[in-house]
């Protein structure tokens, strides 16, 4: 058996398991690859809720990605929640200097009820420093308004109010909207931009931008308020194909069946928003 391709993780640690490094390690090991992690921070956190955050210094944070890259090296690597504009410069600054090509951000600015988890400076510092590196940046609806300042979810809200008596009004509105935030988004830098659609009304199909076409990444929505770590899984996932070779629209396409796979296998565990089920069943992606 040859080498295992190599993803480094680089986000928040989540006590309960279900996000941040545990879900992108989990994630990374079903798919057959070795994961590395830096830590930029610590949370405690369950189902219920974060309940405290304690940021790593940045020299630290630093020193992992340097100890991970100038010894074991990555076929690619993935970003989380980074938390302060020093961290997100620091992270940006390292990995282009260690010239890491395959690199998925999950823009972590908003928590999945709107709450901000960046602030200014920080949100600056993702658009100007880290976009630009990006292979794939992949914002849910909160996260895309924040960085093209198009909320997709009022959008949606004033189609169906104005066109409730016709059908498919509110996502034809919707669609033309999220083009228009992929645009927006993409000028910033990324190769490929993904609209991530979970919280968006309808099906649950993410809209993907490569500068010169759009086109979808579909899947039926999952009746289940179970959805703790989906975009960390998702990027992870992505992040996972890529070190394997694949192609980025492939790599798109399989962890959208992985993270879909993980959805509908998720389980109530602890007495909130449970996790998705990283371990559910053998994955059947290309390239596996």
């Amino acid at each position: 058996m040859g080498p295992l391709p190599r993803v480094l993780t680089i986000a928040g640690s989540d006590s309960g398991g279900g996000a941040g490094i545990q879900a992108d390690l989990k994630t990374f090991t079903v798919l057959g690859t070795y994961g590395m992690s830096v830590i930029t921070a610590v949370t405690a956190q369950n189902t219920l809720g974060v309940q405290g955050v304690h940021v790593l210094p940045v020299d630290m944070v630093v020193m992992q990605i340097e100890s991970v890259l100038s010894d074991l090296g990555t076929d690619a690597a993935k970003t989380g929640m980074l938390a302060t504009a020093e961290v997100v410069t620091a992270v940006a600054e390292t990995l282009s200097r260690y010239r890491v090509e395959r690199l998925v951000v999950d823009p972590v600015m908003r928590s999945k009820s709107g709450h901000a988890l960046l602030d200014d400076e920080a949100h600056r510092a993702v658009v100007e420093k880290l976009l630009p590196l990006a292979t794939v940046v992949a914002p849910n609806a909160h996260e895309a308004a924040a960085l093209s300042g198009i909320d997709l979810l009022a959008v949606a809200a004033h189609a169906e109010r104005r066109d409730e008596a016709i059908r498919g009004a509110a996502s034809e509105a919707v669609r033309e909207a999220a083009q228009e935030v992929a645009r927006r988004i993409h000028a910033m830098g990324p190769r490929y931009v993904v609209i991530k659609g979970g919280h968006l009304p309808g099906r649950a199909d993410d809209l993907v931008y490569d500068g010169r076409r759009f086109w979808t990444l579909e899947a039926e929505r999952i009746a289940t308020r179970h959805t703790h770590g989906t975009g960390c899984t998702f990027s992870a996932a992505v992040a996972a194909y890529l070190a394997r070779g694949l192609e980025v629209e492939a790599a798109l396409r399989a962890g959208k069946e992985f993270i879909t796979r993980a959805i509908a296998a998720a389980y109530p565990l602890g007495h909130g928003i449970g996790p998705v089920h990283h371990l559910a069943g053998p994955p059947s992606g290309p390239g596996l």
